[in-house]
């Protein structure tokens, strides 16, 4: 059953301004040390960074140093992996304020989390945990959305998991909650293709009807990234989100899709373990420009596509 519509001012103030956000309709890559001084020194042409907030929430020190700097070139976009929007105990206030901090430190031009949970009792996880799509579910993932959007002052986008397993106990499949959670909040949604093809890969669903019903009128940024291969017990193929290598092509025809549906949208290579050189992943960033290019439809018919 689905909640009824809050129309207090706080949900009405987050829903101005439609569902689009202020990074560049291009490609972004994530934000590496590795690749600090290549960056500075050469300023190359991709449409923003990324990085995780967790990483630059002291004070100072060489990570502000040089992320003020690619600040000052670039559009920015946190893509947070602490806060644990599933979790059932309440989220970390002191988390909170310095994500505040930092937002008003560098004026992202947005902010994103998963649809995960990390923390239990007075434990944290490092690590991104499924949930099971209820009722019970639902309602702690949007009263977190709210508290994040409420003290931060930002709208938030929601990425979709990548999974290995479904939950028995989930009433609902996971695009319903999708659209719920969006309803009732406000949020905006990150679109990780890539996870949809892990996903789907490992629970034997279609990919592409996963994407065809995918809310695309609310996604304000795209993540592709690499994944690796194993089997599980029984010998069937397993994918790891591993984000450790370059994205296949089978991905990239996904992402041409929703290119074609959707137009150019800013779109993040996502690259942290096994960090590459900076042609390499500067390459990849081409390549998901060049899909754009080539795949996107024209205004009117983008229009038509995600109405």
């Amino acid at each position: 059953m689905k909640a009824p519509e809050r129309n207090d001012a706080r949900n009405s103030r987050k829903r101005e301004g439609g569902d689009r956000y202020s990074l560049p309709a291009r490609a972004g890559v994530s934000l590496k040390p590795d690749h600090y001084e290549i960056i500075l020194a050469g300023a190359p042409d991709v449409g923003f960074f990324e990085v995780h907030p967790e990483n630059y929430m002291g004070d100072g020190g060489p990570p502000h140093h040089f992320l003020s700097r690619v600040r000052e070139r670039y559009s920015l976009s946190l893509h947070g992996v602490g806060l644990s929007i599933g979790g059932a105990r309440d989220l970390d206030r002191d988390h909170l304020a310095r994500l505040k901090t930092l937002i008003a430190r560098y004026r992202p031009a947005q902010l994103s989390e998963h649809l995960a949970w990390s923390t239990h009792d007075t434990g944290f996880m490092n690590d991104l945990l499924p949930l099971p799509y209820t009722e019970e579910t639902l309602a702690i993932v949007c009263r977190h959305i709210d508290e994040v959007q409420d003290v931060t002052g930002v709208r938030m986008l929601l990425e979709n998991p990548s999974t290995y397993v479904a939950f028995r106990e989930s009433d609902m499949d996971e695009i319903d909650f999708l659209e719920e959670v969006v309803r009732r909040t406000g949020c905006g949604l990150l679109l990780d293709v890539s996870n949809v093809f892990v996903s789907s890969t490992n629970r034997g669903i279609d990919p592409q009807a996963y994407l065809e019903r995918f809310p695309l009128a609310h996604v304000g940024e795209v993540h592709l990234a690499g994944h690796a291969e194993d089997v599980d017990d029984d010998g069937a193929r397993l994918l790891i989100d591993s984000h450790d290598r370059s994205v296949i092509d089978a991905v990239w025809e996904l992402y041409g899709g929703v290119v074609t549906r959707m137009g150019p949208v800013p779109t993040l290579i996502e690259w942290d373990e096994e960090i590459p050189s900076w042609e390499v992943l500067f390459s990849e960033a081409r390549t998901a420009e060049a899909v754009m290019r080539e795949r996107a439809a024209p205004a009117s018919e983008t229009l038509d596509a995600v109405a």
